[in-house]
């Protein structure tokens, strides 16, 4: 399943010659922005025509990478960590997930 992003065809007014223009733009871009091809003012937006999810296209290349890094980090981590230390990141995040007000000792006693 591919990664989608909203994509909006918007109706837009610039703020210093007036000139409308349509312009398909990302659903994050902000209201005011986009430069007017006339005059190179800044636009408002006036009106959204359409909304719709565009798939977005990864870099295969940037993925091997991310991929390549990821797989060395986790285990170059474990073996620079002591056995201390990994049980105490362990048992903080049990409490985290789990939902405890803060991480604990418990004894062995009981």
């Amino acid at each position: 399943m591919g990664r989608t992003t909203a994509m909006l065809r918007v109706r837009r007014r610039c703020l210093v010659c007036e000139g409308e223009n349509e312009f398909e733009e990302d659903a994050d871009t902000f209201a005011i922005g986009t430069p007017c091809p006339e005059c190179h003012a800044p636009t408002e937006r006036v009106e959204v025509l359409e909304r719709r999810r565009v798939a977005t296209n990864r870099n295969p290349h940037a993925a091997a990478l991310g991929r390549l890094g990821g797989l060395k980090g986790g285990p170059a981590r474990a073996m620079a960590l002591s056995a201390d230390r990994r049980r105490d990141i362990a048992t903080k995040a049990a409490h985290a997930r789990w939902g405890y007000r803060r991480a604990t000792k418990f004894k062995k006693d009981r």
